[in-house]
C-alpha cells in the first residue's frame, strides 16, 4: 500500500488498540477554500455527528479563515 499522500498531509503514524501498535491512518477531515488551501482542519474526529460539525464550520466561514 502506497501512503505518500497520507504521510504528505501528516496522517498517516503510528496508532495503538488493546496494547497493540501498528501504523495506520488517523481520521481526520480537511475544510478546503475555493482557493484550493486548507483552511481548518479537525484531528481525530469520530464519525458520529462529525458531518453536521464540518459543515456548520464551512457555513459560518472558518472555510474563509486561515489557520
Amino acid at each position: 500500500m502506497d501512503h505518500k499522500v497520507a504521510e504528505a498531509y501528516g496522517t498517516w503514524g503510528e496508532k495503538s488498540m488493546y496494547g497493540r501498535k501498528y501504523m495506520g491512518i488517523e481520521r481526520t477531515t480537511f475544510l478546503i477554500g475555493k482557493d484550493g488551501k486548507i483552511k481548518k482542519i479537525f484531528h481525530k474526529v469520530k464519525p458520529e455527528g462529525h458531518a453536521e460539525t464540518g459543515l456548520r464550520s464551512a457555513a459560518v466561514g472558518v472555510s474563509d479563515q486561515k489557520l
